[in-house]
């Protein structure tokens, strides 16, 4: 009868320290082990951050990309993760585990969160993509002319979008009133596609708000 292999952990950071090139696993002669690059962290010495990060910075974007699936998402969140390691290593405690496994265990916190953030993120750019690109012209005729040409109505337009922060206010100005869609604002004004989709999301939303609010007060 043959014998059978022990399951594999499904828990993350087992999968990873499992995962563990033997060139980390066996430190050269006289390297700081993890646990004294942590301590040096703790102590606020950015060299033992430095050390730990080339050491350990492959395997944690493997643990991010396996929830993110983006390279360059990767990337900014790995740099996200290590600047948390070093804002909360003084949470660490070598009674509760080894600083890999803590560092695994903060990765794979922030992977999710940001998944989250992203399919939040893709569920608004959805409905804003029909607002600003497929229904423009009608947004503005709609609003322009049953609306807007009644002054009661245009001061009420005016006062909340008066109130929305400049670049909020610009963007909706582009895609609203001059029919530009999001990548033309972007080109327009050297911003990111990604922040002109979020300001106009933002901007859409306290619109929306804001005259809601301002017609129960009449």
């Amino acid at each position: 009868m043959k014998s059978q292999k022990p399951p594999p952990q499904e828990d993350d950071e087992g999968e990873v320290l499992d995962r563990v090139p033997r060139s980390a696993a066996a430190l050269p002669s006289g390297a700081p082990s993890d646990l004294e690059l942590m301590e040096g962290i703790q102590r606020e010495n950015p060299e033992a951050l430095s050390q730990l990060y080339d050491r350990y910075n492959g395997i944690l974007k493997a643990l991010i990309l396996r929830v993110i699936h983006n390279e360059a998402e990767a990337d900014d969140l790995l740099q996200e993760i290590f600047m948390e390691i070093w804002n909360q290593a003084k949470n660490f405690s070598a009674q509760r585990g080894k600083p890999l496994g803590w560092m695994v265990t903060l990765a794979r916190r922030r992977a999710i969160d940001g998944l989250r953030k992203k399919q939040a993120y893709a569920r608004a750019e959805e409905r804003l993509q029909q607002e600003t690109e497929q229904q423009p012209d009608a947004w503005v005729h709609n609003s322009t002319e049953e609306e807007i040409l009644d002054g009661d109505r245009r001061v009420l337009i005016r006062r909340v979008i008066g109130v929305l922060p400049p670049a909020q206010q610009q963007a909706i100005e582009l895609a609203f009133f001059r029919g530009m869609s999001q990548r033309e604002i972007a080109a327009k004004t050297n911003t990111p596609l990604g922040t002109v989709k979020t300001r106009l999301e933002l901007g859409l939303k306290k619109i929306y708000y804001g005259l809601k609010e301002l017609r129960d007060e009449l």
